[in-house]
């Protein structure tokens, strides 16, 4: 018989990993009460740490990253639908050139 792998969402595991961070229980405490294994938690929290800057990186330092994704997206999305204007304009006889 197969075990089945458990997927966890970003918001238990945050909440794991800050939970770990605080200290107040042991990784084995921890472990038992959420069910899942201590080396589970410990690189949850390792993640955690390593990535906790990018909260306050301020918007066009390095980049941009996912932001930058994100605005090419809703600048297409833009274009596709000016086009659409375009062409109804066209066929209700709104369209002036």
């Amino acid at each position: 018989m197969a075990l089945k792998r458990t997927r966890y969402g970003s918001k238990f595991k945050a909440k794991v990993a800050l939970e770990s961070l605080k200290g107040e229980k042991t990784l084995n405490e921890l472990s038992k009460r959420y069910e899942v294994h201590a080396s589970q938690i410990s690189h949850w929290r390792g993640e955690l740490l390593k990535r906790a800057s990018e909260l306050f990186e301020r918007a066009g330092s390095d980049g941009g990253g996912r932001k930058g994704v994100r605005e090419s997206e809703l600048y297409e999305e833009i274009g596709r639908l000016k086009v659409e204007i375009d062409f109804l304009k066209k066929k209700s006889g709104l369209f002036e050139p």
